[in-house]
């Protein structure tokens, strides 16, 4: 131990330490050059890439809209469900029957009228034509099925409501 505090004390230790020092320095000073060169070399190789602007701006404006975008799509894709959702509850689909309800009418007058949603409900009209009068009846149809009792041509009406394609 005593060795050690010796030499510790010694003038040859400091001259090791100041020429580990200066050692030291001498490659802190040579990295710090060598960064510097390497930053330039980057920003200049950035510049070219991105045709005289610099190409880290321009990465980080593109991200920016990237992140834009992705949020507008978010929005239209609520949107576009809502929508989904809301034309499920549209009539579209359509079936009609004319027919004569009376001998004693000309032409087929009378109609059997059936508007359907993508859900299969909706209304069932007839409308019944005489000389004297004309009567309009609906009857409320849920899931393709209609709680009283059918006519013929508003069966047929439903039939072809029913079998249609959205």
């Amino acid at each position: 131990m005593e060795i050690f505090n010796n030499f510790i004390k010694s003038e040859i230790f400091l001259i090791v330490v100041a020429v580990i020092n200066l050692l030291l320095l001498i490659l802190y000073i040579c990295n710090l050059m060598k960064l510097r060169k390497i930053n330039k070399n980057y920003k200049t190789f950035m510049k070219k890439i991105g045709n005289g602007n610099n190409i880290d701006e321009m990465l980080k404006k593109y991200i920016n809209k990237v992140e834009e975008v992705n949020d507008r799509n978010q929005d239209i894709i609520k949107y576009c469900n809502k929508l989904d959702k809301e034309v499920s509850l549209c009539i579209k689909k359509i079936g009609m029957v004319r027919y004569s309800a009376f001998k004693d009418t000309g032409s087929d007058l009378s109609f059997a009228l059936a508007l359907i949603n993508d859900n299969n409900d909706g209304v069932l009209l007839n409308g019944i034509y005489s000389r004297e009068m004309s009567n309009i009846y609906a009857k409320q149809v849920k899931e393709g099925k209609v709680n009283s009792k059918l006519s013929e041509e508003e069966r047929q009406a439903l039939e072809i409501a029913l079998n249609q394609e959205n």
